[in-house]
């Protein structure tokens, strides 16, 4: 109960000292549930976010574990659910008569394009540009893309956000593309 109510206060050494206390055996957590390492180590951090974001609607009457766990709980049911539905996405769009990245560029006006989404990567700053070859022609994972770069993964979000709202003014279709990671370029 002491740990509630200075973190409600917004004592950052006793959130320290849960964090500490507390991530080992919540990522144990997530990961029998999930098994993935990857998705464990990002509902622990998302529910520590949360927990330090929201920390003013923690109830001091409920024991502090328990508070913790269901943040974890209903994280990782909002992760998964945004993986349902990006997947559902990703099905339809499979069934649709939207062509392939390869079919996409296969048409008479490949060059053109090719050119124009050149010029529309070029406009972006440099960090954005890399961050968005890195993601969409490289492949990589925003983890992996953060790690090599040496920033946060919702740094890396925020860069792709940014880049794909500024190359649908040039292609809406191919904004359409990169999100279901089909657009392969040669």
């Amino acid at each position: 109960m002491d740990h509630i109510l200075a973190i409600m206060n917004g004592d950052e050494a006793a959130f320290q000292e849960v964090f500490n206390g507390y991530h080992e055996k919540l990522y144990f957590y997530v990961f029998t549930k999930t098994r993935s390492a990857y998705l464990a180590e990002e509902v622990v951090q998302l529910s520590f976010i949360k927990l330090w974001k929201y920390r003013k609607s923690l109830n001091p009457s409920l024991a502090f574990s328990t508070q913790l766990y269901r943040i974890a709980t209903t994280t990782l049911i909002d992760l998964r659910r945004k993986q349902s539905l990006s997947q559902d996405l990703t099905d339809s769009l499979e069934k649709t008569d939207i062509p392939s990245g390869e079919d996409f560029f296969a048409n008479n006006s490949a060059k053109e394009m090719q050119a124009q989404l050149h010029t529309a990567m070029q406009n972006l700053p440099p960090v954005r540009r890399k961050v968005f070859e890195m993601s969409r022609i490289e492949g990589l994972t925003y983890k992996e893309i953060a790690q090599r770069l040496s920033i946060s993964t919702k740094t890396v979000e925020h860069h792709i956000s940014k880049a794909l709202k500024a190359i649908r003014i040039y292609f809406p279709i191919l904004t359409l593309i990169f999100l279901c990671g089909n657009l392969i370029f040669r």
